[in-house]
Parts: C-alpha cells; structure tokens; sequence
C-alpha cells in the first residue's frame, strides 16, 4: 500500500474542499444551461486553464539533460493520450449521470450515493489483487455512517435519479483506480489532466449539440458558475487529485475525497446561510474520525522502523 504524505494529503483535501463549494456553483448554473452543456464548457475550460500551466511546468524542466528527455518523449507520450482518453471518458461519464440525477432526486441523496465510492474502491481493489487492511475497511464503515448522518434526511429509496448517481459512484469509482493506474507512470501529470478535460468536454458536446442547442445569452448568464467549476473544480482540483494520487492509496484518497459531502453542507451554511443540525455535525465528526483512522500508520510497519 502507498504511503500517504503530508503533501499529498494537503492536496486531497483541497480538491475536496473546492468540490464541496462547486455544489453551489452547479446548483445556480443548472438554472440557465442544460446538464451535457454544463459539463462539457466546464470540461473545455478546465483544459484551457492548463495549457499555460503545461507551459510553464516545461519551463521549470527545462535544464534536464536532453537525452533523458528523448528517451521518455516517445513513450510518454503514448501513454499520456492513452490515460489522459480513458480518465476523460470515466469522467466524462461520471459528471453528466451526476448532473441529471440531481434534476430527479435530492441533493442530499445524492451526496450520500456518489460517495458510495468510498466503499467501492476497496471492493473493486480486491478483483485487481489490492490488499485492503481492517483498518480502513473500518474507516469506510465509519465514513458511510458519517454520510448517512450528513446527507440522507429521509427514507432512502431508489428512485431514477438515485439510479441514475448510483451509476455515476460506479463510474467514478473507475475514474479514480483509472488515475491510480495511470499517474505514476506519466511524467507530466497535468498535461494527463489536461487532455481528460478535452475528451470530457468532447464526449458531452455531442449530446448537448443534439439534444439541448444551448443559447449563448443562457451561457453568458452562468458564466459565474461555469467559470468555478472551470477554473477551480476542473481544471485545479481535478489536477491536484492526479498529482496527489502519484503517492496516495486510492482507498484513503477517496476516503478524503469524500469530504466534499462535509465542505458542501459547510458552503450551504456559510454562504448560502443553511444552518448544521446536531445530526448533521455528528455526521461531519465521523468522517473525519474514518479519516484520520485511515492514515494511521499500522503497527507492524512502526515496529520495524
């Protein structure tokens, strides 16, 4: 299992910080646009953003001995189109089932199904021969409690939009073992980022094209939204997951990730004004009970240092 540091985990916790706060911006947004279109301006945004953040990065390399770097332009390109197209592809996916389930269910269902890949991601890292200790397997159960508590205020039922956002655990759950496969193998780990952005916003610009024909004085009124989830959710947190994950377990970084459950009910309640119930702040405690007992180092390994 990977270790966690202090980097990474500052990193992870950002990106879910600024994840929780973009429930604002897409709840505002989808007053003006349609889902596919949401998703895919945000996408191509979020790819913009980085190109002058490739540039710059480049830059800083650029004293590195030219042979290293042809012997890795060949093969790193190969496989930053590669993973950059199928982490476009799960993300892609994931956002838009994301965003028409809101439209069929509560928001705060489906804050508590989409981070149901918390319990997903140690599952389907059994079928890829990934240990998973006690620990976090306690940690999930703990996080799961917590989320129930935050989000779920009535009888959980299944519905089509919770249908609908299960499905979208599912794929985000693909999304971050897709970028755990991927990240340690590439050297430049935002142009990766960069191009699952585009393919995101090409994959969601051909449905929006046929079945929604957005109108621009519509887009120009959630140019404020559009442009948080753009810059901030898209284009910044997306890549700060993909370079924490070079040294995070995926099972604990999802563990942390979930905490935009936590930053969104805090967002509400600051800025929105929404006041936290008892229920609400237990369930707040007990996520980050399950996380910091997730990264707690286990015995074995303390012994032998």
């Amino acid at each position: 299992m990977k270790k966690l540091n202090a980097k990474s985990t500052i990193m992870l916790f950002l990106t879910a910080l600024i994840w929780g706060m973009a429930f604002v911006a897409q709840s505002v947004g989808m007053d003006y646009i349609g889902p596919f279109t949401f998703t895919c301006i945000r996408s191509i945004i979020g790819g913009f953003v980085l190109i002058p953040c490739i540039w710059f990065l480049n830059k800083l390399n650029v004293k590195e001995k030219d042979a290293e770097k042809k012997k890795v332009s060949a093969k790193e390109k190969k496989i930053l189109l590669i993973g950059g197209i199928c982490c476009g592809l799960a993300l892609g996916i994931a956002s838009n089932l994301q965003q028409f389930g809101v439209k069929y269910t509560t928001v705060g269902k489906a804050g508590f199904i989409t981070a149901l890949y918390i319990v997903l991601v140690p599952i389907c890292g059994i079928f890829l021969k990934k240990k998973v200790g006690l620990r976090i397997w306690i940690s999930v159960v703990i996080a799961v409690a917590g989320l129930y508590l935050l989000c779920i205020t009535e009888t959980l039922s299944i519905g089509k939009g919770d249908f609908l956002v299960l499905l979208c655990a599912f794929v985000f759950t693909v999304h971050i073992l897709v970028i755990d496969y991927f990240s340690p193998k590439v050297v430049n780990p935002v142009m990766l980022s960069c191009i699952q952005f585009f393919t995101a916003g090409i994959i969601s610009a051909v449905p929006m094209l046929l079945f929604e024909h957005p109108v621009f004085e519509n887009i120009i009124a959630a140019a404020a939204p559009l442009l948080y989830a753009g810059v901030l959710s898209s284009g910044v947190a997306y890549t700060l997951q993909i370079v924490a994950q070079k040294d995070a377990d995926p099972t604990i970084a999802s563990l942390i990730l979930s905490l935009e459950s936590v930053f969104s009910m805090l967002a509400g309640w600051v800025i929105l004004g929404q006041a936290l119930s008892a229920k609400e702040l237990a369930g707040c405690a007990l996520m980050f009970g399950a996380i910091i007992l997730a990264q707690l180092p286990d015995k074995s390994v303390a012994e032998t240092k």
